[in-house]
């Protein structure tokens, strides 16, 4: 068979066009491979600043032998969780207010700047009036379900009040004295 020029060409081409065609499939891998990398280091990076976020400031032994997660989420802001063999037992958060937690007679408040009291026992089953720690009294109502108001009194009158709301407990620092009171109405101090 004779070759023509035209065939000869032809081939040429072709194989001109498969060489380019793998460079092309080689360039486009090497790229690709560039941008996982690329992509891997910021996705590490990126995971890096989440879990860094995601970790607490520090944590608390309490108690009853669970532990306290402290995170900070902001200015006068932070979170605690109360954590027992790897499960989140209970969370509690600053919201603008310190927050209390009676915690099957472990009693928890986590106050404003981070810092966690707590302490076993010492309920007092509301409503009626309680002379606590620090020669506070306190006069414990009920109005509603499960629905309480403290009216923390001193020796000039009532100095705070803190109700329970949306079922939850609530907690206060009364100048180093804490407070907690649930939303069943049992109520106890510590300091």
């Amino acid at each position: 068979m004779r070759r023509t020029g035209r065939t000869a060409r032809t081939v040429r081409t072709g194989g001109l066009v498969a060489v380019a065609a793998a460079a092309a499939l080689s360039v486009a891998a090497v790229s690709a491979h560039a941008a996982t990398s690329t992509g891997g280091a910021h996705r590490a990076a990126v995971s890096a600043v989440a879990a860094k976020k995601s970790a607490p400031e520090r944590t608390q032994k309490l108690p009853d032998g669970s532990t306290a997660e402290i995170y900070r989420l902001g200015e006068q802001s932070y979170r605690a969780k109360i954590v027992n063999r790897g499960s989140v037992l209970a969370t509690l958060d600053t919201n603008g207010q310190d927050a209390g937690l009676d915690a099957n007679d472990m009693f928890i408040v986590l106050t404003l700047d981070g810092e966690v009291h707590a302490w076993m026992g010492g309920g007092h089953q509301g409503p009626g009036t309680f002379k606590v720690a620090g020669g506070w009294t306190v006069k414990v109502t009920k109005f509603g379900e499960l629905r309480y108001r403290a009216q923390i009194i001193g020796h000039d009158g009532v100095a705070a009040t803190i109700e329970t709301k949306d079922r939850h407990d609530v907690g206060l620092d009364a100048n180093g004295v804490y407070i907690v009171l649930s939303n069943g109405g049992v109520l106890s101090a510590h300091e």
